[in-house]
């Protein structure tokens, strides 16, 4: 498989992003935290093929992108005033609310009652998002290597494996978000990331 490398900001590579992620394909994008690879979230085939593509098991959840707070109604089926709280706060951010996942969302996507969703804080891939609706993203590399921050970084990866890599140049934040579960009365942490506990909790507060 060829797999091109283009720039976001051509609106030509964004329409073959487009394209490809409607027939099923994967895309591997910048976010605000590392380069992401994406599939359509309520496509189960194309989301298994990431983990295909990554060479990693499926029984890990997928986190999904969204591109406004619109789009948090179509992957969750309850969204408490805590998520609410965090969201209104930290997105568009690299926070990750673990809310209960809507019935629509295929078992590729994860295995368990609840799913994680974010907005990104990087304009071209709200824009993205925001047309494709939401999107199955993990990092874009393969397992147990190194999450990318550069369009060449997942390249070296994953060329020949993807059919289009969107380069938007170096991601800001190398550390990948903050998950916190927001399904119960408090909040936790389930990974720590560039938001801490203090921040969540003063913004609760």
């Amino acid at each position: 498989m060829e797999t091109k490398l283009l720039p976001i900001s051509d609106p030509q590579a964004l329409a073959l992003a487009i394209d490809i992620l409607a027939g099923g394909g994967l895309v591997a994008f910048p976010t605000d935290t590392v380069y992401g690879l994406g599939a359509l979230a309520f496509n189960e085939n194309a989301v298994a093929h990431i983990c295909e593509v990554k060479g990693r098991g499926g029984e890990k959840a997928i986190p999904i992108l969204v591109g406004d707070f619109e789009q948090l109604e179509r992957v969750s089926s309850g969204i408490n005033t805590l998520c609410q709280k965090l969201a209104r706060r930290f997105w568009p951010g690299p926070l990750t609310v673990v809310v209960p996942r809507h019935p629509s969302i295929p078992d590729a996507v994860t295995p368990y009652p609840t799913v994680g969703v974010r907005i990104p804080d990087f304009d071209p891939t709200r824009e993205l998002l925001r047309v494709t609706g939401p999107l199955a993203v993990t990092s874009a590399n393969l397992a147990g290597q190194s999450s990318p921050s550069t369009a060449r970084g997942v390249e070296a990866q994953l060329s020949g494996r993807i059919p289009l890599i969107l380069d938007g140049g170096v991601t800001p934040g190398g550390t990948p978000s903050t998950v916190v579960d927001c399904t119960q009365g408090e909040p936790t942490i389930l990974r720590e990331g560039p938001i801490t506990l203090e921040q969540i909790l003063n913004a609760l507060s």
